[in-house]
This record gives structure tokens, sequence and C-alpha cells, in this order.
């Protein structure tokens, strides 16, 4: 099972990690850890995913992940919820709770004050990176005694500017909130198009807002040679549907 970590969110009382997808029991376009239950993925298969991710994180954890839909909406949770909850960001100061953000292509951020106790993560896809999804965390985890100052936030595998094209239009979305983010749009090979740099603009966003600690991982999903689900590498295939990798944190005490 291929899990990475990084080093500024390591502490004792926390777990996190930034899981691939080798180590699982899914077969096909889903081989072989596809932690979405929103695939096309048998769902005994996906659980058993899911379980072992859990697991591999901490024992006896409860792995808790959301119906993302490209929001701003945060939830602070006090449990497990009992089912599924529509949103893109999650924060909690209650131990036991691992936080899941489920990814292919999309920047996963786990986000963790160790002094407070506190932690969060976030689904950043460009839409809810652009509507203040990574914003409302930090505001969140704030309202549970989190001081910005000492937040520390790590942006894991997503896909990188290289492999991201996208059209003028998409670009000039970007510009009406200021020129300046002109800096994360590179000219392609075509006219009209560029390539968007999401980690690097996932990266501003946390900065802007206050923090001082913000690793990127730099490792992008699109190679399938890296060992990462890719929505855009499987729509260019034109494969019927793709799987997800899972990224979570938690408090273990």
């Amino acid at each position: 099972m291929k899990r990475l970590t990084v080093e500024a969110l390591n502490a004792p009382g926390f777990a996190h990690g930034f899981f691939g997808r080798q180590g699982g029991v899914s077969t096909g376009l889903y081989e072989s850890l596809n932690c979405g239950p929103g695939s096309k993925d048998a769902a005994e298969a996906v659980a058993e995913n899911r379980r072992r991710a859990s697991a591999a994180l901490a024992p006896q954890s409860a792995l808790v992940s959301l119906s993302q839909i490209h929001s701003p909406i945060v939830h602070t949770l006090t449990e497990a919820p009992a089912e599924r909850l529509e949103g893109d960001a999650m924060v909690t100061a209650k131990p036991g709770l691992a936080l899941g953000i489920l990814t292919a292509d999309c920047a996963p951020v786990l986000l963790a004050d160790h002094t407070a106790h506190v932690i969060g993560a976030a689904h950043a896809g460009w839409k809810g990176a652009l509507a203040g999804v990574l914003e409302a965390s930090l505001d969140a985890m704030e309202k549970l005694g989190a001081a910005r100052a000492r937040i520390v936030a790590a942006i894991g595998p997503s896909i990188s500017q290289d492999n991201y094209e996208v059209d003028f239009n998409f670009r000039d979305r970007f510009l009406e909130q200021g020129l300046r983010h002109r800096r994360f749009f590179v000219p392609a090979g075509k006219e009209g198009h560029y390539r968007f740099d999401l980690p690097g603009y996932a990266a501003h966003c946390l900065t802007a807002a206050g923090l001082t600690s913000v690793q990127t991982l730099g490792i992008c999903t699109y190679p399938p040679e890296n060992g990462f689900f890719s929505f855009r590498r499987t729509t260019h295939a034109k494969e019927a549907d793709y799987g997800r990798q899972i990224s979570a944190i938690m408090l273990t005490g």
C-alpha cells in the first residue's frame, strides 16, 4: 500500500496519509485501492479498500468522506455522520475521526494545528478553490480553537501544470478575481489555451490567507506510472469510469 506522509504534519496524537491506488481489492479500471463510493466499482470492494486505508492510518479509526460537489462547504464534525454529507471540506477536534478526501486529479489538502489539536481536510478542485473552500476551512478550524499562525498544510498528489490544459474562458474566471492570478497560467501549444497550476494556486490561497507552513508534494496524478487515479487520463483514454484515491488525517488521542 502506497502511503505518503509529510514531516510537517507529523506530531504525537496525529496520523495522516496520502494514499495511492495500490494495496486494494478492486479490479479492472479500479485496480486496486479505489476508495470512491461514487464510482461504479463494486460496493463491497470499495468498502474493503476504505477499511484497509483506515486501518493503515490508525487502528479503530472511523473514516469519514463527503459527497464532494466542488463547493466551499465545510462541515465541522463532532462524530461520524450517519450518512455522507455534501460538501468539500471537514474539520474536527474529535479523536478517532479520520477525515478523508477523495481525488482523481484535484488537490487534497490536509491541515493541522498541533497545539490546539484541531485538524482539517479539503478537496481543492479548481471550482472549490476559486470559491474559497480553503479559506473557509481555516475559518472553521479557528472556530474550534486553532490559530492561523500555527496551522500547517500539505497539498497532496494532484494534476500538474504540465498536464492540465484549459481554455481562455477558464483562465478568465481567475483573472476576474485579480490579474495577479496570471502567474498560475502559461501558454499551451495551441492558441487560446493555457496550462494551469492547480497545486500552485491552492498553495497561494493558503499563504494569502495567513499560513506560513504550506508544503506541496509535487507529485502528478496524470502519468500512470506514478500510481494514482486520474480523471483527465481516463477521459483522454476514453475509459468508462475511474477510481478515486483517498487522503486522510485524524487525531489519534
